[in-house]
């Protein structure tokens, strides 16, 4: 049996929301080992001047529990 833990992140690039999704999963596969999926639940960003200046992703990231066993 296997169990899959959830870790709610959020990602933020100066270039895009693919990318700000990109680098949630990248900074969470430093600690994190075994991730197996990525779920994006929302995009944002921050405006200036009415330019968008940084791009944000709410990610979900799941990941396999290591039994003990």
């Amino acid at each position: 049996m296997s169990v899959v833990k959830v870790l709610e992140l959020v990602g933020e690039s100066k270039n895009s929301w693919q990318e700000a999704a990109a680098n949630a999963v990248k900074e969470a596969a430093q600690t994190v080992h075994g991730i197996t999926g990525v779920e994006v639940t929302n995009w944002t960003a921050n405006v200036n001047n009415g330019n968008l200046v940084e791009y944000k992703a709410n990610v979900k990231v799941a990941f396999n529990v290591e039994s003990r066993q």
